[in-house]
This record gives structure tokens, sequence and C-alpha cells, in this order.
């Protein structure tokens, strides 16, 4: 099936192209970015060999769902979406921070605790718990914004103000709207018969100074989500969650030998395994929004959102 992996554009006033794992990102004109959202797909910080139908225009619509659906309690950074796979919006210097907050003992948390640690991020995490556990409270486990091709490490508050990487005045502010967009999407998920088990977000600073939400929330690759209807009863057994994320990705890399350590092959993903990877983007995106998907028109989708975003560049 015809995927996008990789953009070429060249629109008018275009200054730069930063390449993401999963996003490039074109500036115009030092004021305008236009993020594409491609079907590249990255497990352990690490872009996998080919792309997955779909996947791109699913992150792209659910993020900016959100942004709508959050704009009220936090400032975002999106102007349109003139296709698909494309959001525009102000061009911010982003922070070199990602704020993962997390309601429960799940996945990079849970390896952590199944090794004896229990301070994570400098947080300390309770006694007693088992994989999945509900935390008392949401923890905040920021980690460093890495390069393209480093790996994310984690940080604490402490070093983050430390080292000087954000001032402590705005360090407040992103935690605030950490927790604050983090309840609104534990509500809406709740709406939709689902938990919002842990997330990321990301925040820039426009030009003049304001702090605004930027790239992508609430979606697969940067959410994980559990079925609400017999959670407890799961946990009370001791059995696995159902879960919406991109951990069923990395469950099958680590099944076939692959955490995205040197000297680590990516497994060989078939038409039949990447067919059946698309299938579930699309099963995430109408359990997280509650609306049917609706299917772009794929046979050239460079052409397409080449016109898109010229025609909107051309007439805003």
């Amino acid at each position: 099936m015809n995927t996008i992996t990789t953009t070429h554009f060249n629109f008018p006033g275009q200054k730069s192209v930063y390449r993401g794992k999963v996003r490039e990102v074109y500036n115009i004109n030092d004021d305008l970015l236009v993020m594409v959202a491609t079907d590249r797909l990255s497990a352990f910080d690490v872009v996998l060999p080919k792309g997955i139908p779909y996947k791109g225009q699913i992150l792209n619509q659910i993020a900016t769902k959100f942004m709508e659906l959050t704009s009220d309690i936090v400032p975002n950074w999106l102007v349109a979406t003139p296709d698909p796979n494309v959001a525009v919006g102000h061009l911010c210097e982003p922070f070199k921070v990602e704020m993962v907050i997390r309601g429960y003992l799940s996945g990079h948390a849970a390896r952590e605790y199944a090794a004896g640690r229990r301070i994570l991020c400098g947080v300390e995490m309770p006694e007693g718990l088992k994989e999945n556990d509900k935390f008392p409270t949401p923890i905040i486990t920021p980690t460093t914004k890495a390069d393209n091709g480093s790996h994310d490490e984690d940080i604490s508050r402490e070093a983050i103000l430390a080292n000087g990487i954000v001032t402590e005045e705005d360090y407040l502010t992103l935690e605030k709207y950490t927790r604050a967009l983090y309840q609104r999407g534990t509500e809406i998920a709740a709406s939709r018969g689902l938990i919002l088990v842990d997330t990321k977000y990301e925040f820039g600073k426009t030009k003049d100074g304001q702090i605004v939400l930027i790239d992508e929330i609430h979606t697969p690759d940067s959410s994980r989500y559990f079925y609400a209807e017999g959670y407890a009863e799961r946990q009370a057994n001791g059995e696995e969650q159902k879960q919406l994320s991109k951990e069923f990705v990395r469950r099958w890399l680590i099944e076939n030998g692959f955490q995205g350590k040197e000297g680590q092959q990516i497994p060989n993903m078939t038409d039949e395994y990447i067919e059946t990877v698309s299938d579930r983007y699309i099963e995430l995106f109408e359990n997280i929004i509650g609306e049917k998907f609706v299917k772009a028109d794929i046979s050239n989708i460079n052409e397409r959102i080449e016109k898109n975003v010229l025609n909107y560049l051309q007439n805003r």
C-alpha cells in the first residue's frame, strides 16, 4: 500500500526543514511551521524500515482533535490543518524536555519497578504495587528531548533546574499545564470507555514569550490507553490489561529480539504484519476519538499534501 515515509517539498518562503522520528517540519518565513505527519513508525527511539498505511493521518487527526478539546485550559501552537496529514502552527522555540505523566505503573515505569528501583526521575514510587496498578497521584517523570538518532533520557525536576535546561518559573508552568492536560485527557478517555494510563506533552515558546503546547497530544504514539471495562477484574486476577497504544508493536519487537540496543537487528515486517498494524491504528483512532475513521486518498500522498499546503499558504 502507498505510504509517505519522507518528503522533499519546497514551499514558498521555506527557510529550513527539520526531520524528526515521525514528523517533518517546514519553517515558513520564520513565522509558521508546516508539520507533516509521515507514516513512519518509531519504537525504542528507532525508526522502523517500512511505513504504516494511514498512520500519519491518524496521528495528525487525533492530535488536532485534542488540541481543540484542550485549548480552553492550555494554549497551543495550532493554526490550521490544510491536509489530513498536515498541521500548520506558530513557530516556537521548543523546550528541551518532554513532560511525561503517569497515572499507572506501566511501561518504562513498570520495568524500572520490576528491576527493584523505586525512584523514577527523582519521584518516589510507593511500595507494594504490581504492574498496571494506579498510582495514588499521577507522577511527572520528564525526559530529555534527544536529537534525532539519540535516546531520550530520564531526568529529574531537580536536574532540569540545576542544569538550567528550563527556568524554575517556566518549569512550574509546564508542570501545571501537564497536570491540567492529563486531567482533561483522563475525563475524555473515560467518556469513551478508556483509561489514559500515561502520556507525554511537548511545549514551546512563541515569539512573544507565551508557553504553548506543541507537537502531538493523546495519540497512540505518545500515550497508553487501557479499556476501562474489565480493568479491575484483570488486575485482581493478575492478567494483562487490554490496551490501545503502540505497546503491541514494542512487544512484537521484543519477542523478535529487538529493543533498540546496539548490535540488534530490526526483525522483518511482512506486508501482512504491516496491514495488521495499520488496522490496529484505525481501531485506536475510532476508540479514542469516538468517530468512524475516513481514509484519505493515498493514491499519490505527496502530490495531495503539496497541493493542499500550497493552496493554504497562498490564500491565508
